[in-house]
């Protein structure tokens, strides 16, 4: 007896834990919400027939449960006013809708048919498009690697040859100021030859008329 007693008060502390399920209200009529369990609590607000509610908590010992609606309101109806389908009445109108949306005239069907086949066309030509865009980007793409490939390619170059051209400016350079100084050696040469031979001159000048007068007097001499 201990045993069922104890069992029966583990059930009861677990309900509210139960997982939360949506019910209906009733579709008789208006049901109210309150904000506690019992006709004593305040009315929170009207629930029409057929709006979906949440619930939360079952008391099966006041025969109310504690609901949110879809706007996150939060209160207590009676459980008895609640239905796990939706009414009869939003049944009915959503079969009706159903229905007429089924009963619709062939042309309507055809209208709708053929706008859906003209959006197809469009789209299968737009990306028809799109496919030759794309083409054309990658084309370019591959033209612009292979210019950006080119112009790596010539700027080493243009750099190596800027190499080229400074050794062979220093060459030049160097074989201009060899030329010069060979031009001056050669300036200072012919002008010591030519000081040299200007001094022999005058050097012969002067002996010259010595060795002759000499050369009379022993002539001179002999007879």
């Amino acid at each position: 007896m201990k045993k069922a007693v104890l069992l029966l008060a583990l059930l009861l502390s677990l309900s509210p834990l139960v997982q939360a399920e949506t019910k209906y209200v009733t579709d008789r009529f208006k049901i109210t919400m309150r904000s506690g369990e019992g006709t004593k609590h305040k009315i929170i607000r009207m629930l029409s027939s057929g709006s979906p509610v949440e619930v939360l908590e079952n008391n099966p010992s006041t025969g109310y449960s504690r609901v949110r609606t879809k706007g996150g309101t939060e209160g207590y109806v009676l459980t008895r006013q609640l239905m796990s389908h939706p009414s009869a009445r939003e049944q009915v109108a959503s079969l009706q809708a159903r229905l007429q949306e089924l009963q619709a005239t062939p042309n309507q069907l055809s209208a709708r048919l053929a706008k859906l086949q003209e959006e197809h066309e469009k789209l299968q030509t737009e990306n028809a498009t799109l496919k030759s865009a794309k083409a054309q980007l990658e084309k370019k793409l591959e033209s612009i690697q292979r210019t950006a490939s080119n112009a790596v390619r010539i700027s080493n170059e243009r750099n190596e040859l800027r190499k080229n051209v400074a050794a062979l400016t220093r060459e030049v350079e160097d074989l201009k100021q060899e030329n010069r100084d060979l031009s001056n050696q050669t300036a200072q040469n012919w002008f010591l030859i030519g000081a040299g031979v200007i001094i022999a001159g005058i050097v012969l000048g002067l002996f010259l008329p010595h060795l002759r007068f000499r050369r009379r007097k022993s002539s001179w001499g002999s007879l």
